[in-house]
């Protein structure tokens, strides 16, 4: 029985990505909500559906470029899908920002916006580009939202149109630290 639990700690282990494996340094912030915090209606998709403002301290020496990925594992939990719902993914961040602005154009390809030239917005769980804010069903679940920032080694120079899985195998090996801001939403009627 030993020789078998410490088999699959060693595969759940080695399992796991670098980027899932990396503890969490990166501090996260947002002006429009604290960690376990309340994301506002105006940036859920029942209303305005505008992008937080999302900011970042605290990268890893080395860091060339960063991405974001929001989703909603709670999702799973509920059994209302087999893996978290991606509500935003955003790459070809420079390191040279410290984070993105509220109101992030949803274009695929963002131009400009200061610093930002170049970053390019994925592909959302709707299949499109951009943000897509909270859009839980009216069922009484409280949902939630996690934006993770991964502070990359090189400048990956990567082309539009990842989704989230993409990302995460394209940035493989070259995650040097990760943080996360979680917001949570629920809709009441």
């Amino acid at each position: 029985m030993l020789r078998f639990l410490l088999f699959l700690s060693f595969w759940l282990i080695s399992s796991l990505s670098s980027a899932e494996a990396i503890e969490d340094t990166i501090a996260v912030t947002s002006s429009v909500f604290e960690h376990h915090g309340m994301v506002p209606e105006e940036n859920s998709a029942y209303s305005d559906n505008i992008s937080i403002d999302i900011s970042w301290a605290n990268l890893p020496a080395g860091t060339l470029q960063l991405a974001l990925i929001c989703d909603d594992p709670k999702v799973v939990e509920l059994g209302m899908m087999p893996s978290p719902f991606v509500h935003w993914v955003v790459y070809n961040i420079p390191a040279s920002v410290d984070g993105l602005p509220g109101g992030l154009p949803s274009d695929e390809e963002i131009s400009g916006l200061d610093g930002l030239d170049g970053v390019i917005n994925g592909m959302n769980g709707t299949r499109r580009p951009g943000y897509f804010g909270p859009r839980p069903p009216v069922n009484g679940e409280l949902h939630q939202y996690d934006f993770r920032v991964y502070a990359l080694d090189a400048d990956l120079d990567l082309q539009p149109g990842l989704n989230k899985d993409g990302l995460l195998a394209a940035i493989e090996g070259h995650v040097l630290g990760t943080g996360m801001l979680m917001g949570h939403y629920e809709r009441k009627e």
